[in-house]
């Protein structure tokens, strides 16, 4: 029985569109991204998943500790929700809503840590909450960027923070700014962590293997000293770093106490280029065959979930299963209707299905309203998405 089959059977009864997830490939990932962390605890990516259910059943797995959430309030809501009482928010917010919602909770405040790489951050909660407001726990983010010589850039633009120095004077600023306390540090190497070493032609992934190997050597050096630095000024809970796409290297840094990782769980397009790594398909979304335009082409209804980043190819989702089938290069997939063409779309008919896989882990979830738990050939149970739950964090 091939694997369309098995996806097929599982929802015969369900209309397409619709997104699965095949719960033996989530685990097996899981498996796989603690045997790569080598002992060091796996703090869930939420934004890689945007499924309480999933984000639930990977917390009860060993390895797996706490959330890093993309929202404050959505950090607010898993806490209301009892999914988890270990949060850090990754991204600065100016939700004035969804910090007056941490402050008036006590039990939000001993769980999440928010993160702050600056002054107006500080001010910013300062201003949405008044002077005396109760102490707010807080993570500083050090730039983990590459920057081999004057003018080169080779990573996210996140914090201003690069230099041990810089983080020792901001955690001096934020100890003595009172209603704060410095709880972490986190630095995320995405020019390790979300960059595949397999993509491309030889050059390319020659180029892009020794950049990491570099990046990854100056990244253990120059954390380590701000890591130091900081705790200098106050004891930390954490150190936090890396992704799924950096968990070896991540994870041998002494410092790094945790280590984030995510879309490893659901095994998307965009990590399929890696050498260190090969996770499972775990998500994948069926689309119904509408109509035969010609002999050699099938049109599928709708489709067109593209994923954030740089447009291009990459960005788009992936025929997976019937195998050999590939979009039109003039139409590509499509707000309302996905013509696809290969030796698989000259035997499908209107009402086949075609399944695909998403670029992104967490975006499809924005797609879908539920989640159709699939465990070989059945579907065990259906859960909602955080669309499904009414749930948008932007």
């Amino acid at each position: 029985m091939t694997s369309a089959t098995v996806y097929d059977l599982a929802t015969k009864d369900l209309d397409p569109p619709l997104a699965v997830v095949d719960l033996a490939a989530f685990d097996a990932n899981a498996a796989d991204l603690r045997r790569r962390a080598a002992g060091k605890p796996i703090r869930i990516v939420s934004k890689s998943v945007r499924c309480r259910a999933l984000l639930e059943r990977a917390l009860t797995m060993p390895g797996f500790e706490g959330l890093m959430c993309y929202s404050l309030a959505e950090a607010v809501w898993h806490v209301e929700q009892g999914t988890t009482d270990d949060i850090v928010v990754a991204y600065p917010t100016a939700d004035h809503e969804a910090l007056r919602s941490l402050a008036t909770s006590e039990k939000a405040r001993a769980a999440i840590a928010i993160m702050v790489d600056s002054p107006e951050h500080l001010d910013l909660v300062d201003a949405a909450l008044g002077h005396g407001h109760p102490e707010i726990r807080v993570c500083l983010e050090l730039d983990a960027s590459w920057r081999p010589a004057p003018g080169i850039h080779v990573g996210t633009r996140r914090s201003p923070l690069f230099t041990p120095k810089q983080a020792s004077a901001f955690a001096r600023e934020i100890v003595a700014r009172p209603g704060f306390r410095l709880v972490g540090v986190m630095a995320y190497e995405g020019q390790i962590a979300g960059l595949g070493d397999a993509a491309g032609h030889r050059l390319n992934r020659a180029l892009v293997g020794w950049m990491q190997r570099r990046s990854a050597a100056e990244l253990t050096r120059r954390r380590g000293e701000a890591v130091r630095a900081v705790q200098a000024v106050t004891p930390l809970e954490f150190v936090n770093g890396g992704g799924t796409g950096s968990l070896e290297s991540t994870g041998a840094d002494a410092v790094v106490t945790e280590i984030a990782a995510g879309s490893g769980l659901i095994g998307p397009t965009l990590f399929d280029g890696y050498t260190r790594f090969k996770p499972r398909p775990a998500a994948l979304f069926a689309l119904p065959v509408v109509r035969r335009p010609t002999r050699k082409i099938a049109t599928l209804f709708s489709g067109g979930y593209i994923a954030s980043g740089p447009t291009g190819p990459s960005r788009q989702p992936k025929p997976y299963l019937p195998t050999g089938l590939k979009f039109l290069g003039f139409e590509g997939a499509g707000e309302v209707q996905t013509p696809v063409t290969g030796r698989a779309a000259r035997t499908l008919k209107p009402g086949d299905r075609v399944w695909l896989r998403h670029a992104k882990a967490g975006e499809l979830a924005e797609r879908f309203t539920h989640y159709h738990l699939v465990l070989g050939d059945r579907v065990e149970r259906t859960v909602p998405t955080y669309r499904g739950e009414h749930q948008n964090f932007g």
